[in-house]
């Protein structure tokens, strides 16, 4: 049976806020020393993340495969957080999760994954989540912008980038961090606005609308929708500018998807997240995002967060994998980022040595 978030009864309000404090302990601490993970997750952790940290287990090798790194890399680290909110799972009975975004900031003077460091401040736009039992979070998914990264020290990993080159902002009304309970009935609200979404999408691409017919969109979103996208694929407002810079390539270039599902899916208030590992499976019949065209089935691990702004959608934040993407189109665009620039990899075209 689906579960209504706007149900919540006072001892979920309760355990959702005992969740957001234990989360947020467990970031600050970690924030500041990445070897204190271990004294707030359990001993079988479950950690997901991008390419190429994917999968760990257990808190030693999530601190120093993941934090460490991090840590070493920029000095001075530190989150800069847009939103925060938790919610209990509407796809799995009884988990409650906590999600965090923002962008992670400090001086770039080490190198990160063959990324050349700047010596300068930049920001690695991230989404994280948390599952909490208890006092304990014994599961993590953490979602990071590499190619922003390598876009800020001089690299161009995907130069047909559609969308503006910027860190994704935060909320324009810069109430994204919930530290106080919401009213179940604004979640209620928000989550059935994105059911509406969902399903509209759902039957336009049942009609095979392509393009999308742009009074579909208008039923759920703002006029002056922000869109902020991976970089690779990059940031929009409005809903003409969204078609043209995201969504018409994404349905036209990209064929036989397969929606695959969520780990998570949260509501609180007026905001929303999930992440899917992976979402969907598609094929790259059309070259999408400069990438060779292939009929192998390859999966995309998004996640997407929500504000709404009274009855519509006013803004969304999305995060993909694109490294990993790229990887099952046979190119590492973090050992050769210049494989998709057919004016610095030499071969005059945009794949190297094809």
């Amino acid at each position: 049976m689906r579960h209504v978030l706007g149900d919540a009864k006072p001892d979920t309000q309760a355990a959702i806020q005992a969740a957001k404090a234990t989360a947020r302990r467990m970031m600050g601490q970690v924030d500041r020393d990445p070897t204190a993970l271990a004294d707030f997750v359990s001993a079988d952790y479950r950690w997901r993340g991008v390419r190429p940290f994917y999968e760990k287990s257990g808190p030693d090798a999530v601190s120093k495969e993941v934090w460490q790194v991090l840590h070493l890399s920029l000095s001075d680290f530190h989150r800069r957080e847009d939103i925060f909110l938790a919610g209990k799972n509407q796809h799995a009975s009884g988990e409650i999760w906590v999600l965090s975004s923002g962008q992670f900031v400090g001086l770039f003077d080490h190198p990160l994954l063959g990324i050349p460091p700047t010596r300068t401040l930049v920001d690695i736009p991230f989404a994280e989540f948390h599952r909490v039992e208890g006092d304990t979070v014994v599961e993590s998914a953490l979602f990071l912008d590499l190619v922003r990264l390598q876009q800020q020290a001089g690299l161009d990993p995907f130069p047909l980038q559609k969308g503006a080159r910027r860190s994704p902002s935060g909320p324009k009304t810069q109430d994204g961090i919930l530290l106080e309970a919401q009213d179940p009935e604004e979640t209620n609200v928000t989550e059935k606005l994105l059911d509406r979404m969902i399903a509209d999408l759902v039957t336009a691409n049942a009609a095979g609308a392509v393009p999308c017919p742009p009074d579909v969109l208008r039923r759920t979103w703002h006029e002056n929708m922000g869109w902020y996208g991976p970089a690779g694929i990059g940031s929009v407002t409005t809903i003409p500018r969204y078609q043209e810079q995201h969504q018409t390539p994404f349905r036209t270039q990209l064929d036989d998807k397969v929606f695959n599902g969520h780990v998570c899916r949260i509501a609180e208030g007026h905001y929303s997240g999930w992440f899917g590992w992976p979402n969907l499976n598609n094929r790259n019949v059309g070259g999408y995002l400069g990438l060779p065209s292939s009929n192998a089935l390859a999966e995309m691990r998004v996640v997407d967060i929500y504000r709404r702004e009274g009855d519509k959608l006013a803004e969304n934040w999305v995060y993909i994998d694109l490294l990993h993407y790229a990887a099952q189109h046979g190119i590492d665009l973090l050992e050769n980022p210049n494989a998709l620039n057919p004016l610095k990899n030499g071969t005059g075209s945009g794949i190297k040595g094809s």
